[in-house]
């Protein structure tokens, strides 16, 4: 399902044409139609050079992605785009300065025009701008179970999980579960409050809390015994599978909010008899 979802995606402009961005170059010097018609005076073969930074390209791409944890075709797709891009440019300059600054102004032009699809399918999150108002949301009804995402926007990691958490949050949201998320790129005294490192080099993005009758329960990613941070890559069934999360929904299921307020209206009347 995965695949199909993956391959259904790959239809939108804004995958097919970085594809062909990405493979711009190599696809000029390979095929002898293109070849003949870009580089006239040169042969149609990538020479060392071209090779070398073709091959630290890759290494780059795999570096990434996997600390990414980017775990699907568009996932990896996405993270290299970028990397993929960037050689290109640093190609076609190394073979003609006019055919890198045309290669430049379309890349610029394809970003402006074509951002990458965002997640628009349904959601239940709640977006919390400070940590008082996460704090205060989590002390007014200590009945109420919080699964909450700490996450920056330019984090890869944070974006391909995304989608992810959106698709949970609406499959799973009870009156008594409920999801937020909080951007600690924006506000940085979160990260400080729940002890997360913001920083490029971050291996704590994101971080996902279950809090229980308002206190942190659980989080992943979380530290081993020796204080190294056990690795986690959030997909779906990782994220149901690592907080019980069918477990969790048929308990908070089986005791609403409405008749825990029943019960207590009922108690109230008898005392006033």
């Amino acid at each position: 399902m995965s695949f199909k979802k993956d391959l259904h995606l790959l239809l939108r402009p804004y995958y097919w044409v970085n594809i062909l961005l990405s493979l711009s170059y190599v696809t000029a010097k390979k095929l002898p139609f293109f070849c003949t018609l870009v580089f006239p005076a040169a042969e149609c073969e990538l020479d060392s050079r071209e090779s070398e930074i073709l091959f630290f390209l890759m290494i780059v791409v795999m570096l990434r992605t996997r600390k990414a944890g980017s775990v699907t075709m568009i996932n990896y797709l996405s993270a290299s785009f970028i990397y993929a891009k960037v050689a290109n440019v640093i190609l076609w300059f190394y073979a003609d300065i006019r055919l890198g600054i045309g290669y430049s102004v379309v890349f610029v032009l394809c970003s402006l025009i074509l951002p990458e699809p965002t997640y628009s399918g349904p959601e239940s999150i709640t977006y919390f701008r400070t940590v008082a108002g996460l704090e205060e949301e989590l002390e007014s009804d200590k009945r109420v179970t919080w699964i909450i995402a700490f996450y920056t926007a330019w984090n890869p990691a944070c974006v391909n999980f995304a989608p992810v958490f959106a698709q949970i949050s609406h499959e799973y949201h009870l009156d008594n579960l409920k999801f937020g998320k909080i951007d600690i790129g924006r506000y940085p005294d979160a990260a400080s409050k729940y002890r997360i490192h913001d920083g490029a080099t971050s291996q704590q993005l994101p971080t996902v809390i279950l809090f229980t009758e308002g206190k942190e329960s659980l989080r992943r990613p979380t530290f081993d015994n020796s204080n190294k941070l056990v690795r986690f890559f959030f997909t779906e069934d990782n994220i149901k599978l690592a907080f019980d999360l069918n477990n969790l929904y048929q308990q908070c299921k089986a005791n609403p909010l409405k008749k825990k307020l029943e019960a207590k209206k009922g108690t109230g009347h008898h005392k006033t008899d």
